[in-house]
């Protein structure tokens, strides 16, 4: 094999999997950055926590569950909430939000893909990573309350 002066084999390789790992980033979930001042908390406000999770991951955008109510879901401020808790879902008859539950509760089966009707959410944005998924796991289990 002929390599150019001062190019070694595994800075060539290392190079071509960091190009591969960014090219195939697809929809595993992506995880918090460095820097990212968000944080599991013990007790997620649902006003303060769960409503910036739908706003961040543009959940409450006009063709989403914004004006558009994508599934007859306004995920929007002031709305969120009752289009959630004890909502029967539309894609399956389960409710979206079951306070206690969150195993059973159809977003967190959404959000994780573990749905059986339609695609995981964010439809086509990139999946809620540890942190978003645990503060809503969390805000479920401990009784889904509007704080």
């Amino acid at each position: 094999m002929h390599r150019s002066p001062g190019t070694r084999p595994h800075t060539l390789l290392g190079t071509l999997l960091l190009i591969g790992a960014v090219a195939c980033g697809g929809d595993t979930p992506s995880e918090p950055e460095i820097n990212d001042p968000r944080a599991v908390k013990s007790n997620p406000s649902f006003a303060v926590d769960i409503e910036e999770i739908f706003d961040r991951k543009g959940c409450t955008a006009g063709g989403c569950h914004g004006s558009a109510q994508q599934g007859g879901m306004d995920l929007r401020p002031g709305a969120a909430y009752t289009s959630l808790v004890g909502v029967t879902a539309s894609a399956e008859a389960i409710a979206r939000v079951i306070p206690g539950d969150p195993e059973g509760s159809y977003i967190v089966m959404r959000v994780e893909g573990r749905q059986s009707v339609g695609s995981r959410m964010p439809l086509g944005g990139v999946p809620l990573d540890s942190i978003d998924i645990t503060n809503l796991r969390s805000w479920i289990a401990q009784g889904a309350a509007e704080n």
